[in-house]
């Protein structure tokens, strides 16, 4: 590392904030209830305060962690195997929990490459600000399209807030744990693709009148005609907002559009 700059800054800028709280740690092992057989997934190794607590309960525990020195140091703890990687990027090898103190700078997208992947539970750290959008209700400031994309296959509980004092450095902002259970899907929808694409598409517009809201969501996912399905919706939800609708209205929406799409899509080839 150059002179002049602070480890603790540089591991900050990183996102690397290291659990040190043994009380916080204590309580992360027993909402996820290890048992000896069960191989656990831990992503963002640190400093292995957690690593070694989950290491002396599991049968197999694998690591993720991306700062070289770090997975070096995590190597020798006993009875663990370390790969060193982006957790973006590194194939995530069979596993039945996983429990982490996530960097909060990927938790969207590591939180849904989890969830490709067959598990029983997930005991993970999160941004408070960011726990709030997981388990927000529809209506509300905190309701995004991450809380509608989660709702499809997973159970979100937040289980307790974590104080700054529990990290070192201290990141700026609380920290929550959260227990994520994929569950098959809890709503019908046509193609898992589209969905998630048309739930981004409109979030970007969620202040907006559902029919201007729609409008735009077509034109982002090339679906013609999107006036033909805005004619069939009553004109009191068209006034709604992105964001006032449940998770399986969305989910209806989606499955129209892509019929839509669909239709026209199938009229261009038999030209």
């Amino acid at each position: 590392m150059p002179r002049g700059i602070d480890r603790s800054y540089h591991k900050a800028k990183w996102g690397q904030h290291f659990l040190i709280d043994d009380h916080i740690i204590e309580r992360i092992v027993s909402y996820a209830d290890i048992t000896p057989t069960e191989t656990i997934l831990e992503i963002g190794g640190g400093t292995g305060n957690l690593t070694r607590k989950l290491a002396q309960l599991c049968y197999r525990l694998v690591v993720i962690e991306a700062d070289r020195q770090l997975a070096l140091k995590l190597c020798s703890i006993p009875g663990i195997d370390v790969l060193h990687g982006d957790a973006l990027r590194v194939e995530f090898p069979p596993f039945d929990k996983t429990v982490s103190n996530l960097p909060y700078q990927i938790s969207s997208e590591v939180t849904f490459k989890l969830l490709n992947h067959p598990f029983t539970c997930g005991v993970l750290m999160y941004q408070k600000e960011f726990a709030e959008r997981m388990v927000a209700a529809p209506g509300t400031k905190d309701y995004s399209r991450l809380t509608v994309c989660l709702s499809y296959k997973s159970k979100v509980k937040v289980l307790a807030r974590v104080p700054k004092t529990a990290f070192n450095p201290r990141p700026a902002v609380d920290s929550v744990i959260v227990r994520l259970v994929p569950t098959k899907p809890r709503f019908y929808v046509l193609n898992d693709i589209f969905f998630h694409r048309f739930v981004r598409a409109l979030f970007t517009q969620r202040r907006k009148t559902l029919r201007a809201a729609l409008m735009v969501t077509a034109q982002l996912l090339n679906v013609q005609a999107m006036d033909e399905l805005i004619a069939k919706i009553p004109q009191h939800c068209l006034a709604r907002r992105p964001y006032e609708f449940s998770p399986e209205e969305i989910a209806t929406l989606s499955n129209d559009s892509f019929e839509l799409h669909e239709v026209q899509k199938g009229s261009v080839q038999e030209q």
